[in-house]
């Protein structure tokens, strides 16, 4: 009686190539799908347990790993509304620089802390973690982002000139309600740092213009003061007879040295003389001064026409920057506004379930695979030609055809029309699931268009 062996023919129909080497050396085997098959058949018990544990792993990863949540709000930087040819705003940094300051400003470690303790983040963990360790975790779960939005149209002005800003901030968070919550505390802590910022800038402007104008206006004053004084000097009366000063002067001195000769210093012609010299020489002090102060008039003038004109300047800066001050706390200037508020989100973002249950699949039929092809090469057993021409000479070994009986041949066809049942069963049992839980196939292809499954 015939027994059919699992020997796997290298392809030789005619008989077997004398040389065994050549017989060693051919691994057409590894190309066939029927090695693979016969391969899984015997190492089935080595290839099932990797399979199974690591898919169960895999799955039970993809269902207990806790569930993450985004709320996110849109914050638009609106110019200003008034045109800026009409009223100029005093804040006129660039938005995206102004943003960044925001952004350091309310990621400090005091707002996050504050942040933490009104909401009781991280309860799990604030025991096993520092305040430092808590702020780096809230600065991760937290989310600051510019949003690219390319222009579909041509547009007067250019985006350099008049640039549409947005940008998201949100929050990642276990709990959806808390994420929404927390996002909604740094839209409001953004747009109130906002706010103070641009009117404490306008603010300080103004006190600076305004302290110029009074230094300005005090100097003014005192040079006012000194032309005055410059004039009364100039215009005061002269004293009588004063045209006649420079020849009595002369005079009285001429007769002072012809006295001199008579008399002695101590005389009292020569005293009297002397007094009146003096007397006279006093009263023509006040007029050279008079000649001084009219010189000195012109320049006075001068630096009152220099001051006046910076006066006038800033006085017009001033103006202008107290009109800023009104817009920044009007919020008629550029300012930031929400166009989306932070919502509670309805899925969560991480982790893709899915796509853990698809690469956990995959690592169990590779490991499951592999674990079977390194058992199956580590076997030394003889289950190919090839492997018998390693023993014997091949010229000692020929080819029996299998004969397959009636009974084998109803066998296969009784497992085709099995298969092929159990097929169709599958198939209906997949259709009416996806009738009773999937939704139509219309609302399905809408959301794949807009974007809700992603």
């Amino acid at each position: 009686m015939l027994q059919k062996l699992n020997f796997d023919d290298d392809g030789q129909s005619e008989g077997f190539r004398a040389d065994s080497h050549q017989e060693d050396a051919d691994q057409s085997h590894l190309l066939r799908p029927a090695f693979y098959w016969a391969l899984i058949k015997r190492r089935a018990l080595y290839f099932a347990a990797p399979f199974v544990v690591v898919l169960a792993a895999g799955l039970a990863l993809a269902v207990l790993w806790p569930a993450t949540y985004l709320s996110e709000g849109k914050i638009l930087v609106q110019s200003q509304q008034i045109p800026t040819e009409l009223v100029r705003p005093t804040v006129t940094n660039a938005a995206q620089e102004r943003i960044q300051v925001i952004e350091q400003r309310t990621m400090t470690r005091e707002n996050l802390l504050a942040i933490i303790d009104k909401f009781q983040l991280f309860p799990d963990k604030r025991t096993l973690m520092s305040a430092t360790q808590l702020v780096e975790l809230m600065k991760k779960s937290a989310k600051i982002e510019p949003i690219a939005q390319p222009l579909a149209f041509t547009q007067v002005r250019s985006r350099t000139e008049n640039p549409t800003i947005v940008f998201t901030v949100g929050f990642e968070y276990p709990d959806p309600g808390v994420a929404a919550r927390v996002a909604n505390e740094l839209v409001t802590r953004i747009l109130n740092e906002d706010l103070r910022d641009r009117t404490s800038r306008a603010t300080d402007t103004t006190k600076f213009l305004a302290r110029e104008v009074q230094k300005l206006q005090a100097d003014n004053a005192a040079v006012d003061a000194k032309i005055a004084q410059a004039k009364l000097t100039q215009t005061r009366p002269a004293l009588s007879g004063s045209s006649d000063q420079p020849t009595t002067l002369a005079q009285l001195k001429a007769e002072l040295v012809q006295k001199g000769a008579l008399y002695s210093d101590k005389h009292p012609v020569m005293q009297a003389l002397k007094r009146q010299i003096e007397a006279i020489e006093k009263a023509a002090a006040p007029a050279a001064q008079g000649t001084d102060a009219g010189a000195g008039l012109d320049v006075l003038e001068a630096q009152q026409e220099s001051l006046q004109k910076d006066l006038e300047a800033a006085s017009v800066k001033l103006a202008a920057a107290r009109l800023g001050e009104t817009l920044e706390k009007d919020q008629q200037s550029e300012k930031l506004e929400v166009i989306e508020q932070p919502t509670v989100p309805q899925e969560p973002i991480k982790p893709n379930r899915p796509k853990i249950a698809g690469l956990a699949l995959f690592l169990a039929f590779a490991a499951g695979g592999g674990l079977a092809f390194l058992v199956e090469i580590a076997d030394k057993g003889i289950r190919r030609s090839s492997d018998i021409f390693s023993v014997v000479d091949s010229r000692l070994v020929v080819t029996i055809p299998y004969i397959t009986t009636r009974h084998e041949l109803q066998r296969r066809k009784r497992r085709l029309a099995i298969l092929i049942g159990v097929g169709a069963l599958g198939l209906i049992a997949v259709l009416v699931a996806a009738y009773l839980f999937l939704p139509p196939l219309d609302l399905i292809i809408a959301k794949a268009r807009v974007g809700l499954f992603k």
